[in-house]
């Protein structure tokens, strides 16, 4: 038999690098919770094509899994997440560049739009793709010791991954305008100020708090939390009237769900319960 034939024609050290590319983004479910971690402490978690990979094969599973309602986001050790990884963008042409562009959006579109909603846990540096990363998600919880920015325009860049497009929305577009020309990098509290973080934590809390917002949210109906998700995305991108018609429609599917149905009768028992005349 030739040698060229089955696992023996394959390279001994492809196992490895599978098993090491899989290690860059960690995954673990808790409960009904869905806790991912950047893990590329070393460069203080930047982005690079493996990491986003990963991301998009985690982001399948947890859409998939009914069991999973709610996701965390986080980084390995100190940062969150410092930006994309420069040896890599040096590394890009103009078509390759755009085309990585176009997969790296449709990743954190796919967090944001999962019908899911995710907190990201803000536990240091998120620059860049970080800040990115962090804008996709539905909520952000940063720690006191958290640093936030767009710093690309200093290295002749502009962000990438829809940064731009999510940061006119969650914070005007002024103050997006001046982030991002400026280079401004903010503490947490200013962050907050501005509205770019839903709340600031003690450092030691902050996965605590995450945990805690998470396990809230997983309470709720999924049906109702997707359609609500839906039409709170839809609304930054159609006119008023146009949110208007859809939310009569997602409001309409909402009511006849089997969870509707079950948590209204609920409540009408309790009521009943309080008041028997």
């Amino acid at each position: 038999m030739s040698k060229r034939n089955g696992a023996m024609d394959r390279d001994p050290k492809a196992g490895r690098k599978d098993e090491m590319s899989r290690e860059v983004v960690l995954y673990r479910k808790e409960d009904r919770l869905g806790w991912i971690t950047v893990n590329r402490a070393e460069v203080r978690n930047s982005l690079n094509m493996a990491v986003f990979t990963r991301l998009d094969e985690i982001l399948d599973e947890a859409a998939a899994d009914r069991d999973v309602t709610v996701l965390v986001v986080t980084g390995a050790g100190t940062s969150f997440v410092s930006g994309a990884d420069i040896n890599e963008l040096l590394g890009f042409d103009t078509q390759g560049g755009w085309i990585a562009s176009r997969f790296q959006q449709s990743v954190f579109n796919k967090l944001e739009r999962m019908g899911k909603p995710s907190i990201a846990a803000i536990n240091g540096f998120a620059m860049g793709g970080g800040l990115e990363l962090a804008l996709a998600c539905t909520f952000r919880l940063a720690s006191m010791k958290a640093k936030i920015g767009f710093p690309e325009l200093g290295l002749g860049i502009i962000p990438a991954f829809g940064g731009t497009q999510r940061l006119a929305r969650t914070v005007g577009h002024a103050k997006a305008s001046e982030l991002i020309l400026f280079r401004s990098i903010v503490s947490a509290e200013e962050a907050y100020r501005i509205g770019l973080v839903n709340q600031v934590v003690e450092n030691d809390h902050l996965l605590q708090r995450a945990k805690e917002w998470a396990t809230d949210l997983s309470a709720l109906s999924p049906v109702a939390v997707r359609l609500e998700l839906e039409l709170l995305n839809q609304s930054q991108a159609g006119g008023f009237d146009e949110g208007l018609a859809l939310e009569s429609g997602l409001a309409a599917i909402a009511v006849s769900s089997e969870e509707a149905r079950y948590l209204l009768g609920q409540f009408i028992s309790k009521g009943k319960e309080k008041n028997p005349h």
